[in-house]
């Protein structure tokens, strides 16, 4: 019971601000929540990779670019010169091929908005797990230089095919239709359904890592987190563990990007460049690398101030320099931070200076 304490306050708070933002009539508060509850579910993720398992990524834009470039694509792209080929009849076949005609009369052919989000998640998960079995080898700051150049690359295939969009990325991309008839698009009850379908989605994904992290997988994690040569010894499968919890991370991060670039309509370049990458980092950090909890709080608290244009044009400069700052003096995040003894770090002793001017004199 006390374990879902937590769970079931979260859910309060969520329902307490949907509805003061319709009795005080501030409904474009909604749009920027929904959106920092979809970042905050890739930083919950990458604080599982971070916090628990101890691996450095700063290439988990990639996985949400991913994720919401490639459902865009194929719920926008005209797909009518592939349906000869196996997949596309099969899609047709199960019935997730939306068919039509452009206002010239030509036939279009499109993937739907869910069917795209299975194809995007699971190319999401092999691509990680591809990388991972390479890439988790390495470690420190070789393995975060190995995922910044994954990052690159994402950023720079975006950017330049036509396929994305280039630098304009991927336009008009249809909403979710939860049932029948009922699409999630622009009006307020609109905006209250897509409110609570990305703080449910948060909500789940955080049920699901505070159970991983409390069984046995947790206690392996943390054992490799602490040291890996003696979590070895003792017959934890460290790769095995190491490559599953990235890969997770990754659907995570997938997920979100594509329930945002639905949310959105649309996703462009920015979503998958290195500055994102660096501003989940420092967002893990902020909240505490070990720390879910910490992690969802301060996920959602920054990224609602940035999409609220707080830090202005110095927002990626003010994350840096947020990273900057945690490492120096709360490197275990800022929930852990002892005050006290930061202040009298930073602030000189009154003894100690009476005594270095004496020793002057």
């Amino acid at each position: 019971m006390k374990k879902m304490l937590p769970f079931v306050l979260l859910l309060v708070v969520v329902v307490a601000i949907q509805l003061l933002t319709a009795w005080t009539d501030t409904r474009y508060y909604l749009t920027q929540m929904t959106m920092s509850a979809y970042y905050a579910l890739l930083i919950i993720g990458l604080c599982a990779v971070m916090g628990y398992a101890g691996q450095i990524s700063i290439g988990h834009a990639g996985f949400f670019a991913i994720g919401g470039y490639l459902s865009a694509a194929l719920t926008t792209q005209n797909l009518i010169a592939y349906k000869d080929t196996a997949l596309i009849r099969v899609l047709d076949t199960m019935g997730l091929i939306v068919a039509g005609e452009d206002i010239y009369g030509e036939t279009l052919m499109a993937v739907t908005p869910w069917a795209a989000c299975i194809l995007a998640v699971l190319t999401a998960a092999v691509i990680a797990l591809v990388l991972g079995i390479p890439v988790l080898k390495l470690k420190g700051h070789y393995l975060a230089m190995a995922t910044l150049g994954f990052g690159i690359i994402i950023y720079r295939i975006v950017l330049a095919s036509a396929y994305f969009g280039e630098a304009d990325g991927i336009s008009e991309v249809p909403a979710f239709q939860l049932l029948p008839g009922l699409a999630v698009s622009g009006d307020f009850g609109a905006r209250v359904s897509n409110y609570y379908i990305a703080w449910g989605l948060l909500i789940l994904g955080m049920l699901l890592l505070k159970n991983l992290i409390d069984s046995r997988v947790g206690r392996a994690l943390r054992s490799i987190h602490g040291s890996e040569e003696a979590a070895a010894s003792v017959g934890v499968d460290t790769a095995r563990y190491k490559l599953q919890v990235f890969v997770l991370s990754a659907v995570f991060a997938a997920v979100a990007g594509v329930f945002l670039t639905h949310y959105n309509g649309g996703i462009g370049p920015s979503e998958a460049s290195v500055m994102k990458s660096v501003r989940y980092v420092a967002i893990v950090a902020v909240g505490g690398m070990a720390h879910l909890w910490g992690a969802l709080v301060m996920g959602v608290a920054l990224n609602f101030l940035s999409l609220r244009g707080v830090f202005g044009s110095y927002d990626d400069a003010v994350f840096g320099v947020i990273l900057i700052v945690i490492m120096l003096f709360a490197p275990n995040g800022i929930l852990s931070l002892n005050w006290r003894d930061t202040l009298r770090r930073l602030l000189p002793r009154r003894g100690a200076a009476e005594t270095a001017g004496e020793g002057s004199q």
